[in-house]
């Protein structure tokens, strides 16, 4: 990251920033590792950009536990004091050669723009003013490191910053994380024609409509220049899939102030197994070259992940079953059904626990869930019977061979010649999780396939 001037034009109009730059003692951002990242303008005036000893700087990093404690500077052996205050994943370095008394005047005079409610309290010790005065905008410092100034969008160095907890979540709590990486089509020739400042308008105008279409939960990042990333959260490639198609409908259906129509090629990919960060992103990558290459105003998905090992190991469980993302098929009203069937078992297990066993609830839960079935296995063969599934006749015989023994076994069930146990472990073991997961793969890649099409600029 590079350090900040005063003379930055970019942060001109920041009101964070000016009272960073114009803070009268001087002030310095630190990474995690003790690496100067933002400095003001009094800190330049006092030490330069390497005045300060590297060593001290990596100590208070380790360590920022807000004790003044002295540091030595290039100039002749001088030391000034320092002040270390964690903010975020950053540290927020505040340096004076005196006993602070000299600021006071000027640091109450600012306390109203820095947003404290009143003056400095008659009594109150110099590092209480300080300190107190600095954490009233600690967090808009933080932002202000992480954040791209010229969109909005948090930056490059934020990403590499949060990649790894995001990922140690992911595994953790086996929810898959995906990237949606994108950038603007022929973006040189808007600045070309309209000029770099419509360009820039449109960058940020991008940065709106972006996470206008998309949770609170999914970070938007400036990855460079007029590439962007999405980390969604808590999704495989199938749904990120789904808010990237999203996202280039959006851009393309937009009109973009002074430039007109402006699309965006989009590329996705989950993580997989293992992979290190790098490799990742590299896959993330060539999923968008990719739909550059296909005519662009298109979305490229890399289709494989976590969500897939996931639902591959999961099958299902003794008790409640679990939906998984990996067990999406790519059609949306097979999916929705195939949900519904796990609900309706699991509430069919509910009814049949031993401790609350209700016949009239336990009867109802099975005519409910067999009715569904039925249901969804017709609405199942019409969709494959559009699409021309070459093995749609034995699907149709292993959906009729379900529905014969399901109502065989419903009627041994009503004549008492059959446990409730077994009759509820058959339809949410045979019918719902294997036949969702090993019959009914076989027909998913006619879904992926239909999603790929490269869609006209």
């Amino acid at each position: 990251m590079t350090l900040i001037s005063p003379g930055d034009a970019n942060l001109a109009n920041s009101d964070v920033l000016e009272i960073f730059m114009e803070f009268p003692i001087p002030l310095a951002l630190l990474s995690q590792e003790g690496r100067l990242e933002r400095v003001n303008t009094r800190f330049l005036e006092w030490f330069g950009i390497d005045g300060l000893d590297a060593t001290n700087l990596r100590k208070m990093a380790h360590d920022p536990n807000g004790i003044w404690r002295p540091v030595s500077t290039k100039r002749a052996g001088t030391e000034v004091r320092a002040l270390p205050l964690r903010i975020s994943h950053r540290i927020l370095l505040i340096l004076d050669d005196s006993d602070g008394q000299t600021h006071l005047a000027e640091l109450g005079a600012r306390r109203t723009r820095i947003g404290a409610p009143g003056p400095v309290m008659q009594g109150a010790s110099s590092e209480d003013a300080l300190q107190n005065a600095l954490r009233m905008h600690i967090g808009n410092l933080a932002q202000l490191a992480a954040t791209d100034h010229l969109t909005g969008a948090w930056n490059r160095a934020h990403l590499d910053r949060v990649i790894e907890s995001e990922l140690a979540r992911s595994l953790a709590n086996r929810q898959p994380l995906s990237l949606i990486m994108f950038d603007i089509d022929h973006f040189k020739n808007i600045n070309d024609t309209f000029g770099h400042a419509v360009g820039d308008t449109v960058l940020r105008e991008l940065v709106q409509l972006v996470r206008s279409r998309t949770r609170a939960s999914d970070l938007l990042f400036r990855w460079g220049g007029e590439e962007f990333v999405v980390l969604v959260s808590s999704a495989g490639y199938r749904r990120a899939e789904t808010v990237a198609e999203s996202l280039r409908q959006a851009v393309a259906n937009h009109i973009f102030e002074d430039a007109g129509s402006v699309t965006v090629s989009l590329g996705v990919a989950e993580y997989d197994h293992d992979e290190d960060a790098a490799t990742w992103f590299r896959r993330l990558d060539e999923a968008l070259y990719e739909g550059k290459q296909s005519g662009r105003n298109h979305v490229v998905v890399a289709r494989c992940g976590n969500s897939d090992i996931w639902a591959t190991e999961g099958g299902g469980s003794a008790l409640h079953l679990v939906w998984l993302e990996g067990y999406e098929c790519g059609d949306p009203t097979i999916d929705a059904e195939h949900r519904e069937l796990f609900l309706l078992a699991n509430k069919l297990i509910d009814a049949a626990l031993p401790a609350q066993v209700k016949p009239v609830e336990v009867r109802a839960a099975l005519e409910e869930f067999l009715a569904h079935v039925q249901h969804h296995f017709a609405d199942e063969e019409s969709i494959l019977a559009r699409l021309h599934y070459d093995n749609l006749d034995e699907h149709r015989r292993a959906h009729t061979g379900l529905i014969r023994r399901a109502l065989a076994m419903l009627a041994q069930f009503d004549a008492g010649e059959l446990s409730l146990g077994t009759i509820v472990e058959f339809l949410a073991q045979d019918v719902v999780a294997r036949h969702i997961l090993h019959v009914d793969r076989a027909f998913s890649p006619l879904f992926h396939k239909a999603s790929t099409v490269p869609i006209p600029p």
